[in-house]
């Protein structure tokens, strides 16, 4: 008898729990969106709209044999899930992947890549008529901003800001100290331990000439600005607790396994989870890994035994344009920097396309 698998959420670990697991069983991918969406270029598509494309993985090209129903979750029991339009899809094993929601143009709005493709374009319309780009927040979205950026267009003065006193704080002193350099050589105004003291006068995204104020006193001029800072774990459809308490961050508690808390036949992956560490994409298809090869063991009416274990150390691969970043990476040894040729390789030069066209097929 086929059993049904329902997951919620097809962003990069609830895709690949859908791929590697429609072979098995009755797969249905819940999401609102037409296609997979690989959030890790749409900055790199606000600086060259032709590259959009590469970005979007119909779901009915990443599904060959499962359903997608384009819905949202709008709660979840052990027995199923109720969607915002008011059906039901009841499971056997269910899957949370909801992940995050991120400012824009880390991550698109749209639910349809023609529309995001859209968006894309209009804001890259907006930000080559600027000289001055104000950048607020320098992590690991505002600082890959900022290097697409420049390496479109050189010339123009781009600032970032945060009220951090440091960048990327656990990382090793030489990986920091290299990503330094490299803004600088760039020409990146990195500006930290201090804000603004009012928001611009103008919309994140929409070009204009304005002046701000840091609570340290210096103004800064601009002609547009992007929110690089703030997330939201998309879980309030869990908040009703029909299947569980959610943590005060409002991220779901799981065990080792990855199971949420209290079942068996129910799992999360992702920025949802409770998993203590940075909320990347690459740790949700690790967590995609462990929680598809527990339900193909238990779809085989075997124990599931894959377990995960979250490093006891940050890693990241920073890009800056498709030649320039930084990386800590893990090796048996601990962590290791990785040189900027090994950044633009693994992750720079194509933002993970190859990888995700030989996971899911070719771009629309």
């Amino acid at each position: 008898m086929s059993r049904t698998v329902v997951i919620v959420g097809g962003g990069y670990g609830g895709a690949a729990v859908a791929k590697a697991l429609e072979s098995e069983a009755d797969v249905v991918l819940v999401d609102p969106r037409d296609a997979f969406v690989n959030a890790a270029g749409s900055l790199r598509a606000v600086t060259r709209p032709d590259w959009a494309n590469n970005m979007f993985f119909p779901f009915e090209t990443l599904l060959a044999r499962g359903r997608l129903v384009r819905d949202r979750a709008a709660s979840v029991d052990p027995d199923g899930i109720t969607l915002a339009s008011g059906g039901r899809v009841d499971a056997d094993y269910i899957v949370l992947a909801t992940g995050s929601d991120y400012a824009y143009p880390a991550k698109p709005v749209s639910t349809s890549a023609a529309e995001a493709m859209d968006d894309l374009r209009a804001t890259h319309k907006e930000l080559r008529q600027a000289d001055r780009v104000l950048v607020l927040g320098a992590g690991p979205v505002g600082l890959e901003l900022a290097g697409e950026i420049k390496e479109v267009w050189p010339d123009k003065h781009v600032t970032v800001v945060d009220p951090a006193g440091e960048l990327l704080p656990g990382f090793a002193p030489d990986v920091v100290a290299d990503l330094h350099d490299q803004l600088d050589a760039l020409g990146v105004d990195v500006r930290l331990g201090t804000a603004l003291t009012a928001a611009p006068g103008t919309e994140p995204g929409h070009a204009g000439v304005f002046t701000v104020t840091t609570a340290s006193g210096d103004a800064i001029e601009a002609d547009i600005w992007f929110r690089a800072y703030g997330t939201t774990t998309n879980s309030s459809y869990l908040a009703d607790g029909a299947l569980t308490t959610l943590t005060p961050q409002g991220r779901v508690p799981v065990t080792a396994s990855l199971n949420v808390q209290g079942y068996e036949h129910v799992y999360a992956v992702g920025d949802l989870t409770d998993v203590p560490e940075a909320k990347m994409a690459g740790y949700a298809m690790q967590h995609a890994e462990v929680v598809a090869a527990n339900i193909a063991a238990q779809l085989k009416g075997e124990q599931p035994a894959a377990t995960y274990r979250p490093l006891a150390f940050p890693m990241i691969l920073l890009p800056l344009g498709t030649t320039g970043g930084v990386g800590q990476l893990p090796s048996p040894e601990g962590p290791f920097t990785a040189p900027t040729a090994m950044v633009s390789e693994f992750k720079g030069a194509d933002l993970f396309t190859a990888r995700f066209i030989g996971q899911f097929g070719p771009t629309a």
